[in-house]
């Protein structure tokens, strides 16, 4: 992973207009079958290269709704971001 959207999530689809490489996915294209949008890590690119900050979360209107998540197979992720901050999933804007 890179970002994870989590169980807050309230199905705006602020989100996935925003993803500049597509990586996320409405809850009836949620693999895991949940009743969430997914992040698909292996496109994730934590906004690097597009946005100062993943732009997902700027545009989500649920505080603390996208947190950042282990790397994974994200094809790039921020350097800034530490793993003390992926592993408590903190939220990535406040």
């Amino acid at each position: 992973m890179a970002v994870f959207i989590n169980d807050t999530c309230i199905n705006c689809g602020a989100c996935i207009d925003e993803c500049p490489v597509e990586a996320i996915v409405d809850e009836d294209d949620n693999p895991t079958g949940e009743e969430t949008y997914y992040v698909y890590a292996d496109k994730c690119v934590e906004c690097v290269g597009h946005h100062d900050e993943p732009a997902c979360a700027t545009a989500c209107p649920t505080e603390g709704c996208i947190t950042w998540d282990a790397i994974g197979e994200s094809p790039e992720h921020r350097e800034d971001i530490t793993e003390e901050q992926r592993a408590n999933k903190e939220p990535v804007v406040e």
